[in-house]
């Protein structure tokens, strides 16, 4: 038994070390499977970490989960079966996800890691000292009495030396009825730990937005802004946040979505991505139109237009009115956070106009075509904005002198032609913004803004500046912050988008005095609840006393010894169904505080080795 309880050690030591090496040389590898059932895979810092839901874990970690089952031929009789399960599992919420191991099996593999770094095991054939390796964490079944979902280990080192391990065991449980003492879990840590005197350290998260499906087939936007708030001393279980708090806002907002009052400007942006993989690939996808005319009739209606007005006043008024149009549901307080802008000039209607009604290269020589022949016969001498060096606004300037270059309407010239004028036109509408807004400088922009790099980056650079703006707008709406967090959240953007690649995914971290957002978790501003419902439903706030998450951390001066009791609003695990309740009870008129709450418990012992 022994003998192969040792060899068992050094196999898994040496797998789990190679690993480490491998990644450390950057080698991106899928989870290796050991002894057949066991799936390993190691989490490097900044991944997604199955653990921060609990312990707010962010380091290198090693997880440990049941090799998922692959799928196997049924029978006709089975596979009705299986309908059946699949109804059921669908009912209760239940759906595929990371497989957890039996709890025994689970202290099996922390009992090799601990032999394997346990520098008194002399007799196991690994070098020394010792390398340590990251944390390892095993998903367990919760079949025991205890509820265990999580069994992990972390190593104590002093001087690079192994001196010690620090095991822990993780429970949860769906619990409606909890009941909980902040004194009895400071002595219940004491006791376990012989300690006189330990720290708690309280956690509170509110989810103030998080953006739902619209409807079946539109799906739910990633949108969700958070406020985390950690504090000590804690007074008792549950206490709302003393305002000399730590207070961080966490934003992570996705483009695109239809109620957003950015809905016109991202379509906008979306044409501009048509033409310009157009540009790169040879083919464009074009997408369905907003009028209903054909896109020369339209042309030809503005350019009619024209030659009738004495001016473009008139002209850019309806053009704007027309944007403007689309918004009216819209409250005016909402509307104010992107005005379209009132100084289009020919160029930049004739974009409005062609954006939303081209479906076709052939569209696209067409109305071009019609251009060209408007300003050679001097029909319309239109004015534009100074700045722009495409070859259309070239063409206009040389129109007032009666001359023009010839223009080959052939190959990518229409689609370059129409693309050079939207990103003009789109990087004069963000300038606005932020200028108008004063957020940010012609300096601070220039990155995003400069011509001097070739068109395909051009797009890019605004893609990236069209997500900041939802950004903004998604927090002025919400959050309704101080101009110096509106200010403050703009360079933090603009310099992560300066050194980084387009990630809507990433989350936007502002840090926040408590002051500054308490209306937003002690009581809701009643306006903005109005908005909520009358504009933009299904998009919800919760603006809520009772937080999506409330934590408390109990230890003294050693820190990886900790005690930690956490409610939340969610099961804190993805691999369990905590034992969920009968969903068939609930009405629809069940309140949020009769919904069921999830508690998990972190417990740890130290084990020395010398």
């Amino acid at each position: 038994m022994w003998p192969r309880r040792n060899r068992a050690a050094e196999d898994f030591h040496a797998r789990l070390l190679q690993e480490v090496d491998e990644e450390k040389k950057g080698i991106c590898k899928d989870p290796f499977i050991y002894e057949a059932d066991v799936q390993v895979q190691l989490i490097g810092k900044g991944q997604p970490n199955p653990l921060k839901n609990i312990l707010n874990e962010n380091d290198v970690v090693f997880i440990l989960e049941k090799v998922p089952l692959e799928k196997e031929e049924t029978s006709p009789v089975e596979e009705l079966q299986s309908e059946e399960t699949a109804i059921s599992d669908f009912s209760t919420g239940e759906n595929v996800g990371p497989l957890a191991l039996p709890v025994g099996r689970a202290r099996q593999l922390i009992g090799l890691y601990t032999m394997a770094h346990n520098p008194n095991m002399t007799h196991l054939k690994i070098s020394r000292p010792v390398t340590a390796l990251p944390p390892l964490w095993v998903r367990c079944d919760s079949s025991d009495p205890e509820g265990t979902c999580w069994l992990g280990a972390e190593l104590i080192t002093t001087n690079s030396s192994i001196v010690g391990i620090v095991l822990y065991v993780v429970s949860c449980k769906a619990d409606k009825n909890y009941s909980v003492n902040l004194e009895d879990l400071k002595n219940s840590h004491k006791k376990r730990h012989h300690l006189s005197t330990v720290t708690a350290r309280g956690f509170a998260q509110y989810e103030l937005l998080k953006s739902t499906a619209l409807d079946d087939t539109v799906p739910a936007s990633q949108t969700t802004i958070t406020l985390d708030i950690s504090w000590s001393p804690v007074d008792e279980i549950l206490q709302i946040p003393p305002l000399s708090s730590n207070a961080t806002l966490n934003i992570k907002v996705e483009s695109g979505d239809p109620r957003s009052p950015l809905s016109h400007l991202h379509r906008e942006l979306k044409f501009l991505l048509v033409l310009a993989d157009g540009l790169r690939t040879g083919v464009t996808e074009w997408p369905a139109p907003l009028e209903a005319k054909p896109a020369i009739e339209v042309v030809q209606e503005f350019l009619n237009d024209l030659n009738k007005l004495d001016g473009f006043g008139d002209s850019t008024k309806k053009d704007t009115e027309t944007v403007k149009h689309d918004s009216a549901a819209f409250d005016r307080s909402i509307e104010c956070l992107f005005t379209v802008r009132c100084d289009l000039d020919f160029a930049e209607q004739l974009w409005c106009k062609m954006s939303s009604s081209v479906i076709s290269y052939q569209d696209l020589v067409k109305c071009f075509t019609l251009i060209i022949q408007s300003l050679q016969r001097g029909d319309v001498q239109p004015w534009l904005h100074s700045g722009s060096n495409s070859l259309l606004s070239r063409l206009i300037h040389q129109s007032y002198h009666g001359t023009m270059d010839t223009v080959s309407l052939s190959g990518t010239i229409p689609v370059q032609m129409l693309l050079e004028v939207g990103l003009d036109k789109l990087k004069k509408d963000y300038i606005s913004f932020f200028i108008g807004q004063e957020l940010a400088s012609l300096n601070h922009l220039e990155y995003f803004i400069s011509p001097s790099v070739d068109i395909q980056e051009q797009v890019y650079r605004v893609q990236k500046l069209h997500h900041i703006l939802e950004i903004l707008v998604s927090c002025k709406l919400f959050i309704k912050p101080q101009h110096e967090l509106l200010f403050s959240l703009t360079q933090s953007c603009i310099k992560y988008y300066k050194q980084n690649p387009l990630d809507e995914q990433h989350i936007f971290q502002l840090p926040v005095r408590p002051t500054a957002v308490k209306n937003l978790y002690q009581s809701p501003p009643p306006r903005l609840r109005i908005v909520l419902c009358q504009v933009l439903l299904p998009l919800s706030a919760s603006y809520i006393e009772n937080p999506q998450k409330w934590r408390v951390e109990i230890s003294s001066s050693q820190k990886k010894v900790k005690t930690v009791w956490q409610l939340s609003d969610s099961p804190p695990v993805d691999h369990l169904n905590c034992h969920k309740p009968d969903f068939s009870e609930l009405t629809l008129n069940s309140s949020l505080e009769e919904r069921i709450s999830f508690t998990s418990m972190v417990t740890c012992s130290q084990v020395h080795f010398k």
